[in-house]
């Protein structure tokens, strides 16, 4: 092979971050919009208000996933900050025995004393913040915290999901709405669940009955609390 053969690898470890927040946001929407239109419908609940329910349902969501996932990880984001400000001032201070610490760590990686201090002293002429941050803290850029990405990623994927009961309620027959609504439900959970798997490099079989499960379970609660309130609905 040539050395200057081109190799690159694309982990699945690197979609960690946008991958979580929207196969959260989206089961989230589809499982709690669809619990939300199914117990308001086991009630006894018009099209109408069934209608009106989902769509407040969708926004209210979208806007609280958004929100919850921002303060989440910008709280993340506070503390590793907080980290690499402690780190600039032990390199400041004490760069002798910020030195040390490094070469322990790769001695503890495997390497032998000698070449340990030589891959740490050319990682701290380098950039001796970034060496300590990875290596001693366990940041790095591909996986540093994004709060803007993750509210967006968890606000988008909701409204999709939210999208999914939504779509049953104004197509499906209002003969066949209640069944067609969990029916519709458990498909698109499903769905997401083989293609969060086949992103994240998983089982697709074992992702897609994790999520169903779960999202059947939910759904067959809320209906039973709902219809609990039908003598007093009708």
């Amino acid at each position: 092979m040539s050395l200057h053969s081109h190799h690159e690898e694309n982990h699945y470890i690197e979609r960690s971050g946008w991958l979580r927040a929207s196969v959260l946001g989206a089961n989230d929407g589809i499982i709690s919009v669809t619990s939300l239109v199914v117990a308001m419908s086991a009630s006894g609940a018009t099209v109408h208000t069934l209608l009106i329910t989902c769509i407040a349902g969708v926004i209210s969501g979208a806007v609280s996933m958004a929100a919850g996932e921002f303060i989440s990880v910008k709280s993340q984001q506070d503390i590793e900050d907080a980290d690499l400000r402690m780190e600039a001032a032990s390199l400041d201070l004490s760069p002798d025995l910020e030195l040390l610490e490094l070469t322990k760590i790769y001695i503890h990686r495997g390497l032998d004393k000698e070449l340990a201090l030589e891959v740490a002293q050319q990682l701290t002429a380098h950039n001796a913040l970034a060496a300590h941050a990875r290596d001693e803290i366990g940041i790095s850029e591909e996986m540093a915290a994004q709060p803007f990405l993750a509210a967006a990623s968890s606000a988008i994927a909701f409204g999709l999901g939210g999208l999914c009961p939504l779509l049953a309620i104004l197509l499906l027959p209002r003969d066949h709405l209640q069944i067609g609504i969990m029916v519709v439900g458990v498909l698109s959970l499903g769905l997401l669940g083989a293609v969060a798997s086949y992103a994240g490099g998983s089982p697709i079989l074992k992702g897609v009955l994790r999520v169903v499960v779960w999202g059947i379970l939910a759904m067959s609660f809320t209906f039973w609390i709902g219809s609990l309130f039908e003598v007093s609905a009708v």
